[in-house]
């Protein structure tokens, strides 16, 4: 039979629970807030209090089980989650702490906003699962290490991820999905025959670069370019900043053809690469300069249909590249692919500019039926949205 009952009926007994914690008598108070729960059990706060009011007689066990009560409610709740941790923590469970702190770490408010006892909490948190994490991956051990690693990155990855040592990310394309589709940060050179062949022509690409790119060219744009009133988000130090510029030799699918002619040698080097072709969309390439002390934000790109080359061109020290879980930093000369629509970001920490040529290419896990049909859905979709696609940016 259900209870009925107003905020009247509680209010009394959450009072006199409150008074007795106040005074010292935590299980005076679990008594009320066990009479409120069997008038409101669907309220998250006296499952909290009732929690707290165990914690504070000793009863870690019980205490453990009110908290449960208030996540059976909302599961993802930070405060039941950092207090359960602490309550096994308490109990000497460590590993089962372990894995509820680190999902509260990673819900946690920003420290602004919390109280001092919750902070400390909140550092404990950190602290437990940043030790179980490393004991985690000690356990491992350097065999497996050894072994993973000689059957190739993605065993890496995996045995990484278990450690704790790396997170999980997917791929998460702001427009275009296509299912089935590996989600691999930086892909294997084998699947690109024609990579040798571009990197043969690295001096000529290099030379054009330079012959090109000054200081203050007007050929130069910069990369990121919302209009008046667009939402900036991340970007906002770089809308419309030179800070990261291009050099366009194909934009939006169209041949930006003043720069191509000043450019022969790259333009012949690109028609090697399995760049897709689709009206207002692809090809898309260019020379890519990122300035001094300059960061490019974590990010994610357009559509999985496509992967992004990248042939460092010039490349001082103090320069990097992320997507997903894998850092590496450019060697000029050496291209490598990447999917753009997993998180990613570059950054340039030395006082000179660094200098890239980006270009797209096909997805090569794509038969050339599915690129047809691919092809033949964008041309659709452009020609339904007036002509506009956002399929350039993000590289």
């Amino acid at each position: 039979m259900t209870i009925e009952a107003s905020a009247g009926d509680i209010a009394p007994l959450q009072e006199a629970a409150n008074r007795a914690l106040r005074t010292g008598n935590p299980r005076g108070a679990g008594v009320y807030f066990q009479r409120a729960l069997l008038l409101a059990p669907e309220r998250l706060d006296l499952w909290m209090g009732l929690a707290a009011s165990q914690r504070g007689a000793g009863e870690l066990v019980a205490a453990v089980a009110s908290v449960d009560g208030a996540l059976a409610i909302e599961p993802r709740f930070f405060p039941a989650l950092l207090m359960k941790g602490s309550l096994l923590d308490a109990l000497g469970r460590t590993a089962e702490a372990a894995k509820l702190y680190g999902v509260a770490v990673q819900l946690a408010p920003p420290p602004e906003r919390l109280a001092e006892p919750t902070r400390r909490a909140l550092d404990r948190a950190a602290e437990v699962h940043r030790d179980f994490s490393s004991s985690l991956a000690e356990a491992l051990g350097a065999e497996i290490d050894e072994s993973a690693s000689s059957l190739g990155r993605r065993a890496k990855i995996f045995v990484d991820a278990v450690a704790g040592r790396r997170r999980i990310f997917q791929q998460d394309p702001i427009q275009i999905h296509y299912p089935g589709l590996a989600a691999i940060e930086f892909w294997d050179r084998e699947e690109f025959p024609f990579l040798p062949e571009l990197e043969s022509h690295f001096e000529a690409i290099r030379a054009e670069a330079l012959a090109v790119w000054t200081e203050g060219s007007p050929d130069l744009t910069p990369y990121v370019h919302y209009p008046p009133g667009a939402p900036l988000d991340q970007w906002a130090e770089l809308n419309n900043s030179l800070n990261w510029s291009a050099f366009h030799l194909w934009l939006d699918g169209a041949l930006v053809e003043a720069n191509a002619e000043k450019c022969p040698a790259t333009m012949a080097a690109l028609n090697g690469v399995d760049q897709p072709h689709t009206t207002i969309c692809s090809p898309a390439a260019m020379f890519s300069i990122l300035r001094p002390n300059t960061r490019i934000p974590p990010h994610t790109g357009v559509a999985n249909t496509r992967l992004v080359l990248h042939l460092p061109l010039i490349v001082p020290e103090d320069c990097g590249f992320r997507c997903g879980g894998e850092t590496r930093e450019w060697r000029e000369g050496e291209a490598f692919i990447f999917d753009d629509t997993i998180e990613h970001e570059a950054w340039n920490n030395s006082d000179k500019p660094r200098a890239v040529l980006i270009c797209d290419v096909w997805n090569p896990r794509l038969s050339n039926e599915e690129r047809d049909l691919i092809t033949r859905v964008m041309t659709t979709l452009n020609r339904i949205n007036g002509g506009t696609s956002q399929m350039s940016q993000s590289l």
